[in-house]
């Protein structure tokens, strides 16, 4: 991106600052590679029209909102709107412009072509669209709430109280607003990655299901988050295989649905609650470790063991 200064000078308004216009500067530095005001941009926090107008990127200030020349305030009439009506804040509207290339950032290449723009969309959907509602103090989804420990609330703490000496003079809370973004992008971040691993491994659910011998049993060489993709995707798996933290693997009996407790198809209630050999000798498998005595979860030595569990515990039973 082409700059009309050196160092570009990003602006956004003096005073208390809130949720959204600290997180509309996490995504634009993150977005384009800036890491320190002062150095390689300029952070302008003002309500004087003509440095506004002078600015780079604008937002939450300027009552204009015009993508194309990096104006992002909502505070004017005609501000936008999402499709459904809900207003959105300075954001919201960054994020729709720079929020995919922020995420791709943070990603470093791993996975960044095919999973930045679907990760800027699912944080936008969980994340932003929240931000956007607290700021307007508007949803179509119902009341908007607040939480102490909401990330709003968070970044509104970083604000100077009124008897800081920080709470007044021309720099009055930049320091402080500096502050906040850190928190904010490190929020960011992890969440963007925990979306990164989310994704990454519902790929790799999906193609060992298509390479497994049997549909109802998903086997997994690493232990990985394997039931938003069986959900998601409909599979028809009845037991997952894969290994544990310490080197056994694992025999887990899916839920029929989300959230719940109960098994598609139990494990057989002649094993609950053996170990060991006594197992051994109920299942036929010869390194098979335990079964839990609610029959959701059991184990073997390897990873051949726990398949053969799996395997026996079809022939044994039938779905709920």
């Amino acid at each position: 991106m082409t700059f009309n200064q050196s160092p570009p000078v990003l602006a956004t308004h003096s005073g208390k600052f809130h949720c959204d216009d600290v997180f509309a500067y996490a995504t634009l530095r993150l977005a384009l590679g800036l890491e320190a005001p002062g150095e390689d941009h300029v952070l302008l926090r003002t309500r004087d029209a003509d440095r506004i107008a002078a600015a780079d990127i604008v937002w939450d200030v300027g009552s204009v909102f015009d993508a194309e020349t990096n104006r992002f305030d909502h505070h004017q009439r005609g501000a936008p709107r999402r499709p459904d009506g809900t207003p959105y804040s300075s954001a919201g509207l960054i994020w729709q412009v720079y929020g995919a290339r922020a995420v791709a950032k943070l990603l470093g290449g791993r996975g960044a072509e095919a999973f930045a723009a679907t990760i800027a969309a699912d944080l936008d959907a969980d994340m932003v669209r929240r931000i956007d509602e607290i700021d307007t103090g508007v949803s179509v989804r119902g009341p908007v709430t607040r939480e102490s420990l909401d990330l709003a609330a968070l970044v509104g703490d970083f604000n100077p109280s009124w008897d800081h000496p920080a709470a007044n003079g021309p720099t009055a809370g930049d320091d402080a607003f500096v502050a906040a973004t850190a928190l904010v992008e490190g929020v960011l971040r992890r969440r963007v990655d925990e979306n990164r691993a989310r994704l990454e491994a519902e790929a790799l659910v999906l193609a060992a299901h298509r390479s497994g011998a049997d549909p109802r049993i998903l086997v997994l060489e690493r232990g990985m988050p394997w039931k938003g993709a069986v959900f998601t995707h409909d599979l028809p798996v009845l037991f997952t295989v894969s290994p544990a933290s310490n080197g056994k693997w694992m025999v887990d009996a899916v839920p029929p649905e989300p959230n719940s407790f109960a098994q598609r198809l139990p494990l057989p209630e002649a094993w609950a609650g053996l170990q060991g050999d006594e197992l051994a000798a109920a299942s036929g498998v010869a390194d098979a470790v335990f079964v839990h005595l609610r029959r959701f979860v059991g184990g073997a030595a390897s990873r051949e063991g726990a398949i053969a569990l799996a395997q026996r515990a079809l022939e044994l039973g039938s779905p709920i």
